[in-house]
C-alpha cells in the first residue's frame, strides 16, 4: 500500500492483506488461515476494516474480528454467547453476555470444521 493512499482509498480486503504481510510471521499465517476459513464457511461474507486496523467479518450483521498481538490472533465472535460451541473453542471472554472468543496462539491448530460451524451458525443467528 502507498504511503499516499489513505484508507478510504484502498478496499478492506486490500487493508487486511496489507495486515496479514506486514505480519511476516506465525501472527500473519494464523490470520490468512482464520480468514480463508470464514470464507470457506460463509462465502458471501462482507469483509471491513474498522478501528484503526481490525478486520471484521459481515453476514446480516457483524460474525466476527481478527486482532492481532504479540502472543495471540483473537477472534471475537460478536454474538458469540449466544452460540452454541460444542467443541470448546472459545477460550477468551467468557464471562460477557453478548461476545466470546478464540485466542490462537503460535503453536495452535485450528479445529477446521468446528470453526467453521461457528461461523456458520453466527451468520444464520445475524440471519434470524
Amino acid at each position: 500500500m502507498k504511503k499516499s493512499a489513505t484508507v478510504n482509498e484502498v478496499s478492506p480486503s486490500r487493508l487486511i492483506d496489507a495486515r496479514i504481510k506486514e505480519l511476516d510471521d506465525w501472527r500473519g499465517k494464523m490470520l490468512a488461515q482464520v480468514r480463508a476459513l470464514i470464507k470457506q464457511a460463509a462465502p458471501e461474507v462482507v469483509e471491513e476494516w474498522k478501528w484503526r486496523g481490525v478486520p471484521v467479518w459481515y453476514h446480516d450483521g457483524m460474525i466476527c474480528t481478527g486482532e492481532t498481538y504479540k502472543s495471540v490472533v483473537k477472534v471475537t465472535f460478536a454474538k458469540g454467547a449466544a452460540l452454541e460451541d460444542p467443541a470448546g473453542l472459545f477460550n477468551s471472554s467468557l464471562e460477557g453476555n453478548t461476545r466470546r472468543a478464540i485466542d490462537f496462539h503460535e503453536d495452535d491448530e485450528i479445529d477446521e470444521d468446528a470453526f467453521k460451524a461457528l461461523i456458520r451458525a453466527a451468520a444464520a443467528l445475524n440471519g434470524s
